[in-house]
């Protein structure tokens, strides 16, 4: 019976289409109904539930049909584990299969799980092995990966960052390479990248409009959120209306553009705002978001309920999180909920009246650093740097002090070191500034892959400070660079400028990949730099410059008029036409035309020969003695008594 039905089953297959799955997955069921065991049969059956799209029965059917079965069927259990949502297990099962196919289950899988080096190294073996069917799709998903790399913060350095002409060709390449100019920041790069990518899909061939459709609105969604970081809020507006979201096929990318969308909206009431944001689609669990996008997500929700006031429940949420992370962790997942936890704690407060809300908080998690980076962000918007400054001098000197190798990492991570740099600007001191990039140096150069922009910034300070010791830890810091980027330029001039007491023979190779001074100087005009003299300070010229701007001349073209003088303020005999007395400033007895009444003398006063303010007749036989010099006193004004009256 079974063997018939084997062969009644296989004669379907023959005669159905490649569109008859429900017919094929009912044969399949027949048949099994007969025989469970029927490996044929069930191989057809998960064929046909991944045909129809039904994932979790196709990985609820493997499972309980037993290990015979995983093995015929590992590819397809592969996939199924993929598709919902089981990435782990689907990068471990497809990583043990021989297929083609396998490594681009597990491309795909590693793609999601944020692994960019292993899956651009999958990528580059599968179009080392070159199949003309698939060079397309692949070419689009390694272009995929270095966007995804960039958002990372891992890209290779090496990597151009404006994209190449092949990328303008397709409309998945062009968005890809405008992902990656988001990343990094270059948001008008991105805005002629996506602009790109929308003209290509309406112009596609092997498109049909459906497609096209469902095609245009991440593209759309990327560009409402390009407009809205360059502060085009008319475009965004406008472009927003256009956004047709029941055509996204994706639930991910149309919760993407719901919320975009509602940023474009000015809703003043934050309760209807909190309304809005919730009543936005919902994303299967299986439809994982990255963490680039989760964490925005986030942040807008956990925002909105603080400006709703559910403290409480951002207590409660956020605490979950963090007792969840058992050690020291820097993850974004767990600084988030950091942050708004201490926000909700200090109730949305600033100020001494936050800072008493949260230090309670920092008794219990001392090692929390999401609360201490708040905690001094507070001090620092107080004025108050130097508890800032305590504050990351105490938790770095407790992961010192550890022999844990992640905490050790921690303590010199590129973020926090610089948050310590800054303080230390800050407040002036330069040596601890110093010191601090010294140390760090001193352990990333042990360690592979370490961060170039940090040793970049402890080798420039070393080479500033010009001793011996200085210069040589300055020196290993740019060989390492050197060995990372070799074409870089800063790492190639600070490399040259470190070993330059080796003679420039030993780096002419490296000396002429850089820019050369007469190129550098060849726009200078040193007439014009010897005629201007010697430069002055910032300081000199910000003074001048408010000087001019003070005591600006009237144009010559514009006629001066006369103040008007208010008759209240005039004398009562004023004329006019009459010429106003050029001493009247002096007093009655000092002017020229005075004539002192009868009887008494004029000639004495202001004559030359009174002492005071005048020279001394000599013929007077006046006896001098010198004036004793005024003594400082420490605070640099004379001691005079103090009356007893106000103080």
């Amino acid at each position: 019976m079974a063997a018939s039905m084997s062969s009644s089953l296989s004669a379907l297959l023959k005669k159905s289409t490649l569109d008859d799955h429900e017919q094929i997955l009912d044969a399949s069921n027949k048949a099994l109904k007969s025989s469970k065991s029927d490996l044929e049969a069930q191989h057809v059956k998960v064929v046909a539930l991944l045909k129809l799209e039904r994932y979790h029965d196709a990985v609820t059917f493997i499972e309980e049909s037993g290990d015979v079965l995983k093995k015929r069927v590992g590819l397809e259990y592969a996939y199924a584990l993929y598709k919902t949502g089981r990435l782990e297990d689907a990068a471990e099962l497809s990583s043990s299969l021989k297929e083609r196919g396998a490594r681009h289950i597990e491309a795909q899988s590693r793609y999601r799980l944020e692994d960019p080096s292993r899956t651009l190294e999958l990528y580059k073996r599968l179009r080392s092995q070159k199949v003309d069917s698939e060079d397309g799709d692949l070419r689009v998903n390694q272009s995929a990966i270095h966007a995804q790399a960039q958002w990372l913060g891992v890209a290779d350095p090496e990597i151009p960052r404006r994209p190449e002409r092949d990328a303008l060709t397709a409309f998945e390449t062009a968005y890809n390479a405008a992902c990656g100019s988001i990343a990094r920041g270059e948001y008008a790069q991105a805005e002629f990248l996506l602009k790109r990518a929308e003209e290509l899909c309406k112009q596609s061939d092997d498109l049909t409009d459906q497609q096209k459709a469902d095609e245009l609105v991440p593209i759309r969604a990327q560009q409402l959120y390009v407009l809205l970081y360059l502060g085009k809020a008319s475009e965004a507006e406008a472009l927003a209306a256009g956004i047709k979201l029941e055509e996204a096929s994706d639930l991910s990318t149309r919760k993407i553009a719901e919320v975009n969308i509602l940023l474009t909206a000015t809703i003043l009431n934050p309760f209807l705002a909190h309304k809005a944001f919730h009543s936005t689609t919902k994303i299967p669990p299986a439809d994982k978001l990255f963490s680039y996008q989760t964490v925005p997500l986030d942040s807008n929700k956990l925002t909105l309920d603080l400006q709703a006031f559910k403290f409480h429940g951002i207590i409660s949420s956020t605490s979950r999180t963090l007792q969840q992370s058992s050690s020291i962790s820097i993850s974004t997942g767990v600084l988030l909920a950091s942050f708004f936890n201490a926000a909700a704690h200090a109730r949305n407060g600033t100020g001494k009246p936050a800072i008493r809300s949260i230090l309670p908080e920092l008794e219990s998690r001392p090692n929390d650093v999401g609360l201490i980076l708040t905690l001094v962000q507070l001090y620092v918007l107080g004025g108050n740097i130097t508890s800032a400054v305590e504050l990351v001098e105490s938790f770095f000197n407790r992961l010192e002090d550890s022999t844990v190798e992640t905490e050790q990492a921690i303590r010199f991570d590129p973020v926090l070191v610089s948050v310590l740099i800054g303080l230390y600007k800050k407040r002036g001191q330069d040596a601890h500034r110093k010191a601090e990039l010294a140390k760090a140096a001193a352990y990333w150069t042990t360690r592979p892959n370490p961060p170039t922009s940090l040793l970049a910034a402890a080798g420039t300070s070393l080479l500033e400070s010009q001793t011996e010791d200085d210069v040589k830890s300055a020196s290993a810091i740019f060989s390492k660079l050197h060995e990372q980027l070799p074409n870089d330029k800063a790492t190639i001039a600070g490399y040259v400028a470190s070993h330059a007491e080796n003679g420039d023979s030993q780096f002419a190779e490296d000396v002429d990949k850089l820019t050369s001074t007469s190129e550098l100087t060849g726009n200078i005009d040193v007439d014009a730099l010897e005629s201007a003299g010697i430069p002055q300070s910032s300081n000199a010229l910000a003074i001048a410059q408010l000087g001019q701007t003070r005591k600006r001349a009237a144009p010559d073209s514009v006629s001066t008029r006369r103040k008007r003088i208010r008759k209240s303020r005039l004398p009562k005999d004023y004329d006019e036409n009459k010429k106003p007395d050029p001493e009247r400033w002096l007093p009655i007895k000092d002017r020229s035309y005075y004539r002192a009444p009868k009887g008494k003398k004029k000639g004495k006063r202001g004559g030359d020969d009174r002492t005071q303010g005048g020279a001394v007749n000599e013929d007077l036989n006046v006896e001098t003695k010198p004036s004793p010099a005024p003594t400082a006193t420490a605070s640099g004004a004379s001691k005079k008594k103090k009356s007893k009256g106000k103080k």
